[in-house]
Formats: structure tokens, sequence, C-alpha cells
């Protein structure tokens, strides 16, 4: 067989991709002879290509689903995309600008029209590279939030949560984004990582009837002309005087009340607050509790309108007016000055622009009732979140929970299924299709001759999230008519195979930044529709990061692109490469030589394989020299295997990935093929081969979630295989008994190897001399196993064992056990031997004071596991012993 000297990812691995869609091994089915595992992917936008975060993301979703699946699992990772109104109808704009075309002079259908051209042009790129991240979604369940099952389901569940009480329409203030043109929600007005100064401008307003002036402090003068009072605390003395008297707005002279409320910070500023009830939500607070005028003086583009009372501004940006506003009252005289101060300014997630709070008429959900049992489920770990730091947070959140403004003013999207039938506030219906709201409109009128011309659907369309909160149980077709019951609003159980089956889903792995936006609300509608969680548990993987600790992004430079990535190093390497140091929660220091050391990884395992496959089999050797090595190696791979399964367990992925690196890179490939590799020109015994492939085999399927590519490829020619006879489909490996007196004695033999080559190397002998070796020990019946290893490995003559001190010897201490090395006479430097052993000594005792301190450490000892406290004082123990030997060694040689 011809092996290629160098492993290739490039030639392999589109190769196995295709193999295994071919194959349908991704795909998942109702099987009740098997346990369901299912994910359902965090889905992207239709507006993205892969990036940093995906590549993490996508791969520890795609090593629980592989690992699931050799597990005998029924695996079933659903993918799909989001249709991200705000970002595709940006996106959309974007391209018809480009053509000359003005979304204001298309209907709302012809924008429709070209919106979907773009989406099926681009939209499915994401998923498409995805597959060269070697994801194994099931692609024959992709959704996308638009589909038409998934569009009705939308639809329906709003005429349900309206219909149950949950959803309302009111005149409220809301987060205005005047780029995009629309509302965003709470959670999608974002702020910079650290404050930002801002200024304080201080103006003077009079008082009317009297020569006293009042002074304000604000950080936004171009709402001055919406100002409806100006409020002091009732406590502040200052001011009391005032409280009842009448202020003039600078420049238009209109008369506004001085009042009293709580809300006002006696420290902050003057102690005297501008009350603008149409540009601030605390100040509408105010507005309500005293009944003042709300006057909207900026428009919905951004641009101070009519409302303002002075011309020269009408039509003018914002944050212009506020510049040359601040020119003219100072030329007026009504400017004092301004202070610096830190504040925080949120901006919209999707455009950057700064919020601008405005009263609008919206949709909203109330969410106190909805989300207290999501609440619940998360505190007492029926959903858990890993890590169990989040719950905090999502504690606070839940806590103090806001009604959530679903309504966007946009026209790709989900369009609010509300009808308009007549002039009233109260005119309309909500219905899930034209014909039942014309008949609900006829009802609630009392107008039998209502036609649907006399309906008009409202204009809005739902908040992106509204639609991705039902993913997890839409993507199975929850909410069609044969499972949905319209009566009670829930989903009934037996009626849907699918769903019964993969619902609730096992993993959710996804972002901390969409705790709220998208986790949250799916446990809020999985309890709503089903009664029960969504899925067990939540990883929350961290953020990548360059070096600088500095968010990855395109606008930065910092972040490179996956698919060179891919194309350069293979997808295996990069797969290994954003685990390597990616614990659940914390964030990804990301460096590309994490990148490179999985393809050094994929490059050491590819000539461990040559290596093997290269050895000629025969000989009249029956196996008896490697029985030591063979049943090391598999005690070895046991233990390992146990410690993979309990990082697994607790969602440790990037643990479970280097102890599995550390089982093939050092057991095996470092280890055992050197204690079992045959002379130069001799062939193997069959035995040790036959064994040595099962090995191999083990260690490619525990590797195989991690490294799929490369794994298939030597599995594919470690034997001749039959048809589906595929690693992917292979059975994970079943932990074994773990001899750990064998595993510890191997430890200090593979310490002994070590030290003898580097003693070599600082005494300039040469490899192909072979040494003698004199063994000082408690316990030399546990080398006795290793003798043939030892002397192979190490190229040692003669081994024996002593009960003293052998003189005229190297040597050094492992544990509490010597090791002598005869020399010739003269060749020793007696002082050279001394400094060795005192910088080991000094060494020794330094470290031995750390183990003290940490087990003098009262809160350490009481809160430290067991095990944990028992290493420790092994340390300690071995430390002191090494420290004695290393004492009489030195005494020896003075």
């Amino acid at each position: 067989m011809s092996l290629s000297t160098k492993y290739n990812p490039n030639e392999i691995e589109d190769k196995w991709y295709a193999h295994w869609m071919d194959k349908g091994y991704f795909h998942g089915k109702v099987n009740p002879q098997k346990e369901p595992y299912s994910i359902v992917i965090p889905p992207p936008n239709v507006t993205g290509v892969l990036h940093m975060g995906h590549m993490l993301n996508n791969t520890i979703q795609d090593v629980l689903i592989r690992k699931a699946r050799m597990e005998g699992k029924e695996a079933c990772w659903v993918p799909g995309t989001d249709h991200a109104s705000i970002a595709t109808e940006a996106k959309v704009v974007k391209m018809l600008r480009e053509k000359g075309i003005k979304k204001s002079d298309l209907s709302r259908e012809e924008f429709l029209t070209h919106a979907w051209e773009w989406k099926e042009k681009y939209g499915g790129i994401i998923l498409e590279q995805l597959k060269k991240l070697g994801a194994s979604c099931d692609w024959e369940r992709t959704a996308f939030t638009m589909d038409e099952g998934y569009h009705k389901a939308v639809l329906r569940v709003f005429v349900d949560l309206y219909n149950k009480g949950y959803i309302y329409r009111d005149l409220r203030m809301v987060n205005w984004d005047v780029e995009a043109q629309t509302t965003v929600s709470n959670e999608e007005v974002i702020y910079a990582d650290q404050d930002e100064v801002s200024k304080l401008y201080k103006f003077q307003y009079s008082i009317k009837d009297s020569d006293e002036k009042i002074i304000i402090a604000t950080q936004r003068p171009e709402t001055i002309l919406g100002d409806a009072a100006i409020a002091v605390n009732p406590k502040d003395e200052r001011f009391q005087h005032l409280i009842g008297k009448t202020a003039l707005v600078p420049f238009v002279n209109r008369e506004i009340p001085i009042i009293a409320d709580d809300y006002v910070e006696i420290e902050f500023g003057t102690g005297c607050l501008k009350v603008t009830p149409a540009h601030d939500p605390n100040d509408y607070e105010i507005g309500l509790r005293h009944n003042l005028e709300v006057i909207d003086t900026i428009g919905f583009d951004g641009n101070l309108n009519e409302n303002c009372g002075v011309p020269k501004y009408v039509g003018m940006e914002r944050f212009k007016a506020r510049k040359v506003m601040v020119k003219d009252l100072e030329e007026a005289g009504y400017y004092i000055g301004f202070e610096e101060f830190t504040t925080r300014i949120g901006r919209s997630e999707r455009t950057n622009t700064v919020i601008e709070p405005k009263l609008s008429l919206q949709w909203f959900i109330k969410m106190k009732e909805i989300s207290r049992t999501a609440h619940e489920v998360v505190m007492n770990d029926e959903v858990e979140l890993l890590p169990s730091k989040f719950k905090n947070i999502y504690n606070h959140w839940m806590e103090n929970v806001r009604d959530w403004c679903i309504s966007r003013q946009l026209w790709w999207g989900q369009q609010i299924p509300a009808y308009f039938y007549g002039e009233g506030e109260n005119d309309f219906v909500v219905a899930e299709t034209e014909e039942e709201a014309l008949a609900l409109a006829k009802e609630k009128s009392g107008n039998a001759q209502l036609t649907a011309n006399d309906l008009k659907q409202d204009e809005d369309v739902l908040d992106t999230w509204a639609s991705s909160w039902l993913f997890p149980m839409a993507v199975f077709n929850g909410f069609d008519d044969s499972c949905f019951d319209r009566e009670t609003g829930k989903i009934i159980k037996g009626k849907n195979a699918e769903l019964d089956y993969f619902y609730p889903t096992s993993t959710l792995v996804t972002a901390p930044e969409i705790l709220f936006f998208w986790v949250a609300r799916m446990i809020i509608a999985g309890y709503e529709y089903t009664d029960e969680k969504p899925f067990k548990h939540v990883y929350l993987t961290g953020i990548v990061r360059d070096k600088q600790r500095r968010k990855m992004s395109k606008s930065l430079g910092n972040s490179p692109d996956p698919l060179d990535l891919i194309k350069e190093l293979g997808a295996d390497a990069v797969r290994t490469g954003m685990l390597f140091s990616s614990p659940a929660g914390n964030d990804l220091l990301y460096d590309e030589k994490l990148v490179e050391q999985g393809r050094n990884f994929a490059n050491k395992i590819w000539n461990a394989f040559r290596l093997v496959k290269g050895w000629e089999v025969g000989g009249s050797s029956n196996g008896q020299e490697n029985q030591t090595a063979v049943r090391w190696f598999d005690s070895r791979f046991n233990a390992a295997l146990a410690e993979i399964e309990d990082h697994f367990s607790k969602f440790r992925i990037s643990d479970a990935l280097m102890t599995t690196y550390k089982l093939i890179w050092n057991d095996f490939c470092s280890w055992y093929l050197e204690m079992i590799k045959p002379a130069f020109g001799e062939p193997i015994d069959r035995a040790t081969y036959e064994i040595t492939l099962n090995f191999f085999e083990k260690i490619m399927k525990v590797l195989h979630p991690f490294m799929p590519f490369i794994t298939e490829e030597i599995w594919s020619n470690l034997r001749e295989r039959a048809e589906g006879q595929d690693i992917i489909v292979s059975m994970w490996p079943i932990i074994g008994g773990a001899d750990e007196a064998l595993n510890k004695q191997s430890e200090i033999v593979f310490e002994l190897v070590s030290n003898l080559r580097n003693l070599r190397s600082s005494k300039g002998i040469s490899p192909k001399k072979a040494l003698d070796l004199a063994i000082k020990s408690e316990n030399a019946d546990a080398y006795e196993p290793f003798i043939n290893i030892i002397k192979k490995l190490a190229n040692i003559d003669q081994l024996t064992y002593t009960d003293e001190k052998v003189n005229g010897t190297l040597g050094f201490v492992i544990k509490s056990d010597e090791f002598f090395i005869p020399m010739e006479e003269g060749a020793i430097d007696v002082e050279a031997e001394k400094a060795e052993i005192i910088k080991e000594l000094e060494y020794t005792k330094g470290f031995l004071n750390s183990v003290m301190k940490k087990l003098s450490n009262e809160r350490f000892v009481a809160g430290a596991p067991e095990q944990v406290i028992a290493k420790e004082k092994a340390k300690q123990a071995d430390a002191e012993a090494k420290i004695k030997v290393l004492e009489e060694k030195l005494n020896g040689l003075n």
C-alpha cells in the first residue's frame, strides 16, 4: 500500500464529506429502539458568512453530535437560518440603491420579490461553509424562519398569545433606530464595554414674573424645545421655594411648571431636571405621574420637526442641532458652560446608531407572568446553564424582565396578523388568515356587509426573535394543524411522532450574548406550548478574542477568514485549534499557533499510521516480549477514556480534547509505538501487530468527534472494511479496567528513560553506547515488568538492583528511588555534580514549600474535594522523600 509521506487534508476532506452525505449518516429518524440525541443549531442570519465564533460554536455542536451517534443514539442536528429582519432588509435596500432603486418607490410586494431573490442567491452561503468545517447536520431538515410552515407557526403563536391576553398594543416609549427606521427591543440596545465620556451642558431658564433664574444640566440640548416641566427633588431645600412656579423654555418662551419629584438626584448636575416626556423613558414616567404635555420634537428620521417651534431647526439632524443650539443659546445668554461626565450610551445592535427614545404605538408581549416558569426551571437546574455562573445573570434579567416590544417597522419578516376595519383605536381583529379576520371583524363590528377590501393588515412585521424563539418546536412541525390545539393553545402529545421523539432536544450550544434574546425566550415558549423544557443543557461558549483580548471583527482586521484557514491547514486542524483553549463560558484567546498545533497533531497521527502500516508482519516471535507494553497501553487507554467521559459529562469539551491529545501524542506515539517497534530490518509479530491495530482503531474512535476527516481516512486504511463500516457510525469504545499500579509505575519508568536520555545529551554520551544501570528502590519488583522496555528505550546493557549507594557513578533521583550509571574513572566532574544536585534540591524545596502553603490554607483544605487534598499530600510525601535522598547524595560527594 502506497501512503503519502505527508498528510494532505485538501485531498481527503471533500471526499469523505461527500461519502457521509451519500450514505445518509447525518439524517436522524424516529427509532424507538434508540435513545434520541438532538441539537438545534442557533440559526445564523441569512446575511451571515462564517466567522470564528461560528467555528467554535459549530465545532462544539459537531463534537457532541458525532459522539452521540457513535454511542448508538439516534443523533439529529437540525440546521437552519434566521430571516434576520433588520439585517436582511438593510442588505436588500443597499443592493437596490446600487441599482438606482429606492425602497420608497416600490410597493411592499415588489420589495419582497427582490428580498426573496436576494435570499435565494445569498441566504445559504453560511450553511455551505459549515460543510467545509465537517458539520454533520441533518441537512434534509434545514429550516428557514420564513418557510411556509414556520411562517404559519409564528402567526399562530401571535394569535394565540393575543387571545390569551399576553399580547397587547399600546403607545409607549420604545427604542428607535433612526437608521433602520424601526423599533428595537431593550436587549438589542448595546453599550460599550466601558463608560463613555460625554458633556453635561448647563443652561439657565427664566422664572415667570421674576428676575430669578433656574439652571438645568442636560446631555441632550436638542430636546430643550420639547420640555414640559422642570423637576426638583422635594427634599432639596435650595429649590423648595420654586415648586409650583413657572419657567420659560428658551427661544419659544413656552410656560412650563416647576414640579417636585423624588426621581431627581440632588447631587447630580445642578439638582434641577428638565423633563422631556417625548424623548426620555424616565422623563416619560415623570410625565405620566404629573400629567405633563408630550411634545415630540424629533421625528423618526432623527431630524427635528415642526413641533420644535423654531423654523431654523426644522429638518436639522439631531446631533447637528445639538451643536447649533448650544451656540445659539450661548449667543442668547442662556448657556452657562459644561462639565464632562461618564455615561452609558445605548446603540442599536444592528446599525450601531445611537438609540432615540420615541413614543410609538407598538405591539408588546407581557413578560412577567409568561416567563415565571422559565425563571424557576433555570434556577433549580431543570434547565442547566453551563457554566453555572450565568445563572446569576439570568436571574437578574428574569427578576427585572420588561414587556417585549415585538413589532418592527419593516417589510421583510412575518407581517403582524392584525386587521383594521375602522378608524377607531380598537377597530381591529387578530387572526391567522384574512378569511378568519373578516369573520371576526363582521362579528366585532356588527357589520355583516364588510368585505376583504375593508380590511387593512398592520404594516409592521414581528421582531426576528419572535419567530426564532419557536425554533426547537417549529423545526419538528410542532404547530401544524395535526398536533396543535387552538382551543387550549397547546401542542398535543402523541400527534407528532418526530416532535415526541426528538423534543425536548438534548443540548443547546450558543453564545452568552443571546442568553436573553433567544435562550430565555425559547424556554418561555417551550413551557407555554409543551409544558416541557426545550433542552436540558445550555452550553454557553466564550467570545473569540485576539491575543490583545479584543473581540474578533472584520472592522478591526484581527479576524482571519475561517475558510482560508481550512484551506491552508485543514478542517481538523482548525477544529482542534479552536478547542485547545475554549473552556465553556470563558473567552478564547485565539492564536493561529493553536491551529498550527492542530495541523502538527494531524501530521503526528499520520506519521504513526505510516509507521505501523510500514512494518513487515511475521517472524517467529509470539509477542511475549511486548506483553507489558500491551498491558500498559490497554490500562492507560481505559484510564484516559474514563477521564474523557468524565469531561464530556461535565461539558468540559476542551479538557476532553486535551486528554485525547495526550493519550495519542504521548502515550501511543511517543511511548507505546517505541516500546513495540521492531529492530531495523526485522518484522513485528502478528499478535502484537493485530492488537496494535486494535489500539489504533480505539484511539481513532475517541478522536473522531474532534477530527472527523483524518480519523475516517486512517480508519478506512487500517483494515479492509465492508460497506457501511465507517468510523462515523462505529461504536464508541467501552471503558475497561485500568491497572492503577501499572500506570503509576509506568510514569516513573518513562521519567527514568527521559532522564537517561537527557543525561546522555548533557554529558555528550552517544545514544549508541550501551550503559549499565543500578536501581536502589524499596520496591524493586515494580521495575521487573519494564526491564526489557528500559533496556530498549534507553540502550541499557546491564540492569541491576542495589541496596547501597554506588560510587563512581552519575545518577539522579525519582521520588525516593535512586539510579546510578557507572562511569570510567575520572569521567565525573564532582563539582559539577554537586552543583546539579544543589540546583535540584533548591527546586524541590521550593516545590514542597508551595505544596505546604496550600495544605496550611484552611479555606483551601475546607473547600477542596478529598481527592485534591490527597493528591497534594502525595506531592508532599514525594518531595520530602526526594529531598532526603538528594541531601544524602550531596553529603556523599562532600
